[in-house]
């Protein structure tokens, strides 16, 4: 019998219950996935705690990769027997098997095990957008701060950055983080909890401060990466992990050199299959040819999930995690 972690009511790690589950037929436009890794992501958190409101009771988790057993009505482009991973709604990859919509899926490579899939498809999109979209005049030559570079998005964008000729400040909690970081592709690394961040930005950039900062930290940093930005600056607010940002005072803006901050989501950025489709093959090119490492450092059992969200939430986990089957 299929399982799957479901949560009834919002809260902590402990909502979390590994339950016995019965997997339908797929129906048109649907395709039944027999999983062989899921990705842990600490947006999971925000739905699990009611950040990101979801209908009770639901699943957890929106990323995993794996084989599809079973082809609904109407599915043109997916054969059974294919290999895909994905991310995005609905609710419950963190699941043996599910039924889902065939459009969401992205078929993997040979050359990408579904283990590294479903440890980089959120994170490796996201890496993406952010580089690629996000600010079109970002280049070879800049410098950026990144928050929370040895995550699992901090890993990706720096090794990423590098290979664009973009500078790193990577901002991180440890100086073992920092040597993970500077390993990785940063160029500099700061470690907030001992050293004055903005200080040694403006000290790095000869007093400009940066074009562009990567901010998934957000109410505990939004200050700080407002201060680092040059005249003209962008904050991306990518994430919240230390909570919601404040709200955003247009005037102080202004006062601090006509600055813009964005709070993108990475469903806008795939949600068309064109667009979707070239920012993965891009993420799947790097990663193939060996240029971007996807490490997977922390493995759990799906029935430990709620041990994975403690984890997460204590900063412990470096580079990507995945739930194993």
């Amino acid at each position: 019998m299929a399982q799957a972690v479901i949560f009834e009511r919002t809260g902590g790690p402990e909502v979390l219950q590994l339950v016995d589950t019965q997997v339908g037929e797929p129906g048109a436009g649907q395709v039944r996935v027999r999983h062989e890794a899921v990705g842990l992501n600490f947006a999971d958190t925000y739905f699990r705690t009611g950040l990101y409101p979801a209908p009770l009771p639901n699943g957890m988790g929106v990323e995993a990769a794996g084989v599809v057993e079973e082809v609904g009505p109407g599915v043109l482009d997916i054969v059974r027997g294919d290999r895909v991973t994905y991310t995005g709604s609905p609710l419950g990859a963190y699941s043996t098997e599910r039924v889902m919509p065939a459009d969401t899926l992205i078929k993997l490579p040979d050359a990408i095990p579904t283990e590294t899939a479903a440890g980089m498809t959120m994170r490796g999109l996201t890496a993406s957008y952010l580089l690629r979209r996000i600010h079109p005049g970002l280049g070879a030559g800049d410098s950026v701060v990144l928050h929370a570079a040895a995550g699992g998005v901090g890993l990706i964008v720096c090794q990423w950055a590098r290979l664009l000729g973009i500078r790193v400040i990577g901002v991180v909690s440890t100086q073992e983080k920092a040597e993970v970081a500077r390993a990785f592709g940063a160029a500099e690394t700061i470690v907030h909890r001992s050293e004055d961040v903005e200080k040694r930005v403006r000290e790095l950039t000869d007093g400009e401060g940066v074009p562009v900062v990567f901010d998934s930290v957000g109410q505990a940093t939004f200050d700080t990466s407002l201060r680092c930005l040059s005249r003209r600056g962008l904050l991306v607010c990518f994430g919240t992990a230390s909570g919601p940002i404040p709200p955003i005072n247009a005037v102080d803006l202004a006062t601090r050199g006509s600055l813009f901050v964005t709070r993108p989501a990475l469903a806008d950025y795939i949600a068309d299959p064109a667009e979707r489709a070239e920012l993965a093959g891009e993420l799947f090119g790097h990663v193939a040819a060996g240029d971007i490492r996807i490490d997977i450092n922390q493995r759990y059992p799906l029935a430990e999930a709620a041990r994975a969200h403690r984890d997460l939430e204590a900063g412990l986990s470096v580079g990507s995690s995945i739930l194993t089957l």
